[in-house]
């Protein structure tokens, strides 16, 4: 029995992708090299069950050796003459329910082989000794040290979608929910170094000068994580054998207020178009296929990941661009596979080597079909949408508001012109111009291009609250230090980016960049300022040198590149084959030190194609981590957290309130203590005494299919001292009934069950 982490280092080699070696130490690691069995059985936890889905494919798993996936607080049958593999968090929970299915006569398995995904407590060991029945069972007992989710090749989350509420929301400030958010989110980071087996230099944005009087809890959370994940590494180096005891990477730790333009800003790459357009189940996207048996079509879910060759490629071009190329795939398919072109014949003009031919070609005809078909299909939707939405339009006034072309006659002029767009997107417009010319949207102003736009009053708490995440300006350092708020023209516009010099030019709607691009170029330049971006354990030596390196290579055109992989591998379609995507690899062998950066409260599409684009670029792998990825619906419906006093209603939502609660305490048989009408949002939470609150959600116009089905919206949030809660669904609701569409709000009641 063993306490000890991975004996395989990261570094030396050919240089390996970080997801690569993420599936590899579960695959090969913790599975292969447990039992010598046959068969064996895997257990997991809620998290570390999310950990290898995000790493790994049920069949990779089974090639292994496993027979059987089975979650720990599940019911499990007794296998006594099989191997067991446990891959669970070090929390106490998890340990007692390992110890009551190993101990006693009759255990429900033969030998386990315990692999905690983080740093174990000191007295696990101990408590593990204490029953003599259990330690003869076991057959290994590590630390994996591996407890994020990564969810590409170049990106990781720690799982934390509530990041934004828990760490920086009103109740945050020294709460215990924050606190345990931030050490875990830490204890992930961390694992992602120990899995890597790379000591990072630890640098964090800084927002104001720590203890000034401008400073305020949420400034400094970026230091604290810094701070928890130094700690973590310094364990490291006496815990982890080998582990590196100077720095081999860069490690820059962020918030979203380092960019807030990037999350409502409408990306116009296919990946962002996807996620923000279409309406997909996470990466899931289902499309009607031909029936195998001749009927009618059948529903086929597919995945838009890493694995499909043709995503691959067209996921961080613009979508015009990813149109084109697709179709012309599309003929090159129908015009260069035997299978296609052998179907345009006539069947009376096919001799026998002809249908011998088709045959032959069909399996691949009909696989590199069904790809192109689903990708197809996605970019005609998104097409439509962008026609009906007019959204180049929205996209050419977004995009020269931030780059300083556009001020506030040109918003007017958009929103008198556009009284019907779609609501969400004005807000989005609305956020930005907050954001490029905040002196015109304060008070009386920001209300007026609100009523100008119609939306509702209470919108701008999302306003509000985005504003408090920026925290205090540095705007006179900015400007000296060609910052990222410029002024270009200072008697009406100003400006959040300058376009950058020697970048080739392509669609007008495909100038804005991120923040973080700058950044991870400064960062490889050794460039960033020392004041805004402090390091936790700086050293002697420049990390940040190493990938001048290969700049020399790096110089050398892409598109040379892609035609020498296309020359070796051409496939039928006139394109690159599934063989060189998955062989990617072979570009990156001589590859600078890895860069990381954490954004906490969620990282977005654009953030995550720069990463893509600078790996190439500077030949440093550049790997990107987050609380969680947002598009930016989701990130609208975040920033309705709790940051600041809610607005007041009016008096003809109070009418609707009231009304409301009257059916609602019909169907619940509720007594009510309290009716108090205010406005709450998305995620809020309101006690009262008794500990019990009602919480109806609010949606928008465009969200709701009918009043009838307004019931869907609303939820009961469980208070923290266990009061039981009612839960409003649909099929409660009397038909017919609802609040006033134009006046659809936040409403809750405090409430007791009799």
């Amino acid at each position: 029995m063993s306490v000890s982490d991975s004996e395989t280092s990261s570094h030396g080699g050919d240089h390996q992708m970080f997801r690569q070696v993420t599936r590899d130490r579960l695959l090969y690691e913790m599975l292969k090299s447990s039992s010598k069995s046959s068969w064996k059985v895997l257990i997991m936890d809620k998290v570390t069950m999310k950990v290898m889905s995000a790493s790994c494919k049920m069949a990779d798993i089974t090639d292994q050796g496993v027979s059987l996936v089975e979650q720990l607080f599940k019911r499990r049958e007794p296998m006594p003459n099989m191997d067991a593999i446990y891959y669970i968090q070090p929390i106490y929970e998890n340990l007692i329910m390992f110890i009551s299915d190993m101990s006693g006569r009759e255990p429900l398995y033969k030998k386990a082989y315990v692999y905690f995904s983080s740093p174990i407590p000191k007295d696990f060991i101990s408590r593990i000794k204490g029953d003599t029945s259990v330690v003869p069972r076991i057959g290994a007992l590590r630390e994996m040290n591996l407890e994020y989710f990564p969810i590409e090749n170049q990106a990781f989350v720690t799982d934390h979608e509530r990041a934004l509420e828990e760490l920086y929301g009103d109740n945050a400030e020294n709460s215990r929910e924050s606190d345990v958010c931030l050490n875990t989110m830490a204890t992930r980071i961390a694992t992602v170094f120990a899995s890597l087996k790379e000591h990072p230099i630890v640098r964090y944005r800084v927002k104001d000068t720590p203890g000034s009087a401008e400073a305020t809890f949420r400034d400094l959370v970026p230091k604290k994580l810094a701070s928890a994940v130094y700690d973590h590494i310094n364990t490291y180096k006496t815990t982890i054998p080998k582990f590196p005891a100077t720095g081999t990477c860069e490690l820059l730790i962020l918030d979203r207020s380092v960019d807030l333009v990037a999350p409502v800003i409408h990306e116009w790459t296919y990946d962002a178009m996807c996620h923000d357009l279409i309406d997909l189940d996470g990466n899931r996207y289902v499309m009607e296929v031909p029936s195998k048996s001749g009927g009618d079509p059948e529903k086929k879910e597919f995945l838009l990941e890493d694995h499909d060759s043709v995503w691959l490629e067209m996921r961080h071009l613009h979508i015009a661009d990813a149109s084109e190329k697709l179709s012309d795939r599309m003929d090159n398919l129908m015009s260069k596979n035997k299978a296609a072109q052998l179907q345009q014949k006539d069947s009376s003009e096919l001799s026998t080597r002809d249908i011998q031919k088709m045959v032959q070609a069909l399996p691949e005809y009909n696989q590199q079909m069904e790809k192109l078909s689903l990708h197809v299909e996605i970019a005609g939707k998104i097409n439509a949408k962008i026609s009906k939405d007019g959204l180049r339009d929205l996209g050419q006034i977004e995009q020269d508001l931030v780059f300083g072309d556009a001020g506030n006659k040109e918003l007017v002029n958009y929103l008198e012109e556009n009284e019907d767009g779609n609501d969400e997107n004005k807000l989005r417009l609305l956020m930005i111009y907050a954001l490029a010319d905040p002196e015109n949207f304060k008070g009386e102003k920001g209300m007026t291009l609100m009523e100008l736009a119609n939306l509702p009053p209470e919108d701008m708490r999302i306003i509000e609250n985005m504003r408090l995440l920026e925290g205090p300006t540095k705007k006179v350092k900015q400007e000296k230090k060609g910052g990222f708020t410029l002024k270009f023209n200072k008697e009406t516009k100003s400006a959040l980016r300058k376009d950058r010099q020697g970048e080739e030019e392509t669609w007008a709607l495909f100038r804005f960049f991120p923040v973080l691009e700058e950044l991870l170029e400064k960062i490889d330049k050794n460039d960033l300022p020392k004041d805004e971006y402090q390091c936790m354990n700086e050293q002697s030596g420049v990390l940040g040198v190493v990938g001048h390196a290969a700049k020399g290579a790096a110089q050398q055109s892409r598109r040379s590149r892609r035609t020498q992989a296309h020359a070796k591998y051409a496939s039928d379609d006139g394109y690159t084959s599934d063989s060189v995507l998955k062989n990617v690899a072979t570009d990156l062998k001589h590859m600078g030190q890895r860069i990381f950066v954490f954004i906490i409260g969620g990282a977005t599409r654009s953030e995550l194609r720069v990463c893509h684009k600078l790996t190439s670029k500077l030949k440093r792998e550049v790997v990107l981590g987050s609380t969680s990825i947002d598009d930016p619906p989701q990130y609208i419906t975040v920033l309705t957290i709790n940051l600041s006093p809610p607005f007041p209603l009016n008096s003809k939502s109070e009418d609707a309130f009231h009304e409301r609660s009257q059916w609602t305490e019909t169907i619940y048989k509720l007594r009510i203590n309290a009716l108090i009408p205010t406005v709450c949002f998305i995620g809020t939470k309101i006690w009262n005494a008794e500990g019990n609150v009602f919480v109806f959600i609010k949606k928008k116009k465009s969200q709701i299919p009918a009043l009838e089905a307004e019931g869907a919206l609303a939820q009961a949030v469980a208070p923290p001292d266990g009061h039981g809660c009612c839960e409003l669904t649909d099929a409660d609701l009397p038909s017919g009934q609802g609040v006033d569409e134009t006046n659809l709000r936040f409403y809750f009641h405090s409430s007791r069950l009799q």
